[in-house]
């Protein structure tokens, strides 16, 4: 089985890295986890931060941007400072209305894509987009994920987020078949019944299956817990989360 490196999603524990940055990724460090994917760079510089990952053994699994670092007058300024922090995934969180409320917008938002992950790969980089529930929801009688994916060069990776997908009442599973080696990340996030706040590996969601398509067909690099939502305390919460995870990976 291949061996995939487990990282966290920084947006899952934010209120402890709004507090303390190097206390707290020591933390996330002392659990076990071989990486961070970042969401924000909490007022140091990358290369703070890429430092102080080094000195703890902590991975860069990614950085989150938004969508208006990747158009053309300001994505050499992101390629620069992805490469200050050590990170090599770009992702996209998420997109403002305008980008998204059609199909021809999606269409247009894959074109912009595209035209980015050119001058990323360049670099050794890789671009990818990450969905929430909306994009699993039929618009215009297609769903949006299938258009974009299939519209957007294929140096583009989609960061799929297990948990949004399984809200949205689709299968991940098909989806991960459906790209084959374009799930480089995946967030790992569950979904309970009823909307019931879980860990993962505590709700919906088919791990043994999703982990062996994530390895076999999926190209994954990095499993990327994220909890946005606490049955526990946050800290509490990565921490079991990861515990569950290496459990059902064995």
């Amino acid at each position: 089985m291949p061996n995939i490196p487990v990282a966290l999603q920084l947006y899952s524990i934010r209120d402890a890295m709004a507090e303390d940055v190097p206390g707290t990724l020591q933390a996330v460090a002392e659990m076990g986890y071989d990486g961070v994917e970042f969401a924000g760079f909490y007022e140091h510089e990358p290369g703070q931060l890429a430092e102080i990952c080094e000195d703890l053994g902590l991975g860069i699994a990614g950085a989150h941007v938004q969508v208006g670092l990747i158009e053309e007058s300001e994505l050499q300024a992101t390629i620069d400072s992805m490469l200050e922090l050590g990170n090599e995934y770009i992702v996209v969180p998420a997109l403002p209305e305008e980008y998204r409320d059609s199909i021809d917008a999606w269409k247009r938002t894959a074109d912009l894509f595209t035209s980015a992950a050119e001058k990323v790969t360049q670099h050794g980089l890789k671009l990818g987009y990450h969905n929430h529930a909306i994009e699993f929801q039929p618009l215009e009688g297609e769903i949006p994920w299938d258009v974009f994916m299939q519209h957007v060069s294929d140096k583009v990776f989609g960061q799929l987020d297990i948990g949004h997908v399984i809200r949205a009442g689709q299968d991940p599973a098909l989806y991960i078949e459906k790209y084959p080696g374009r799930s480089v990340t995946v967030h790992v996030k569950d979904h309970g019944e009823n909307d019931k706040d879980v860990l993962v590996g505590e709700g919906l969601a088919d791990w043994d299956t999703l982990f062996d398509l994530c390895e076999d067909v999926g190209g994954t690099e990095w499993y990327i817990i994220e909890q946005e939502t606490y049955p526990v305390p946050p800290m509490e919460a990565v921490q079991k989360c990861l515990e569950n995870v290496r459990e059902m990976l064995g």
